[in-house]
């Protein structure tokens, strides 16, 4: 260890920043339980440092995306409304209960466990759901905004308990939601507003003790040149092969976590 940077953590950081270079998945997906599996990390700990984790790359993504003009704010803002609010109560339950409690840790486990299957269907069906989304109007605006609403509000407790959801399954919901909106706009849309969950969720992991900050430096060092590295060679890699082989990853460790 160098200035107390850990060269594993760093490899795996390396790791999924080229995963989610190349596909824009596996962040929280694969972070999480790749710290509790391999890592043998504390569930909460290892939520609560990803979601830092989480906030810190995906700033840099909103911040391309944005200036691009990819970026929807109006849903960002409905979403933020419903999930911000849900996010900071879900914190509070997990305090009152106690983090690093055996029976807390269990269903963290379980509930990232379902959310990596779920993840994983929604990587595999993406370009089904993508063209029946494009074949439905869409819904009358009150409807629309008030579902979009409720459904940031869902992964702000999701996210906040898992640290998972924010992407795939945001990108598959809002698909759905938002027919006429181009893929593009979708997944920038959906980062930007996995920002400010992610960060206020991961402060909140902080404020109860729930991130490691050395972990946290070294995953850094690792997975900012692994996103760089895939955004530039991500052109030349088939991105369905990448998205069914992490599908099928997801699949494995969420059922994994599942039956432990």
């Amino acid at each position: 260890m160098v200035w107390g940077i850990d060269p594993l953590y760093s490899l795996s950081g390396l790791f999924v920043g080229l995963v989610v270079g190349f596909t824009g998945v596996g962040g929280g997906s694969l972070m999480t339980p790749l710290l509790i599996l391999l890592f043998n990390v504390h569930p909460a700990t290892a939520v609560g440092t990803d979601l830092l984790f989480a906030a810190t790359t995906k700033t840099a993504g909103t911040l391309v995306h944005g200036f691009n003009g990819h970026v929807d704010w109006r849903v960002v803002a409905r979403l933020g409304t419903g999930s911000v609010f849900a996010s900071a109560v879900t914190l509070l339950v997990l305090h009152q209960l106690g983090g690093s409690d055996p029976g807390v840790a269990h269903v963290l486990a379980l509930v990232l466990g379902g959310m990596l299957v779920l993840t994983a269907l929604s990587l595999l069906f993406r370009r089904w759901l993508f063209r029946f989304a494009h074949r439905h109007r869409e819904l009358p605006p009150l409807s629309q905004a008030a579902i979009t609403v409720a459904f940031g509000a869902l992964l702000g407790v999701l996210v906040s308990v898992s640290s998972v959801g924010a992407g795939a399954i945001g990108v598959t919901v809002l698909m759905l939601l938002y027919p006429r909106l181009s893929l593009v706009r979708i997944v920038a849309t959906d980062i930007a507003h996995a920002v400010p969950l992610t960060l206020v969720a991961g402060l909140g992991h902080w404020l109860i003790g729930n991130v490691e900050w050395s972990m946290l430096a070294s995953l850094l060092v690792g997975s900012i040149p692994g996103i760089v590295i895939a955004t530039m060679f991500a052109p030349k890699v088939p991105e369905a092969a990448v998205r069914y082989l992490l599908a099928a990853v997801l699949a494995i460790v969420g059922l994994r976590l599942l039956v432990s």
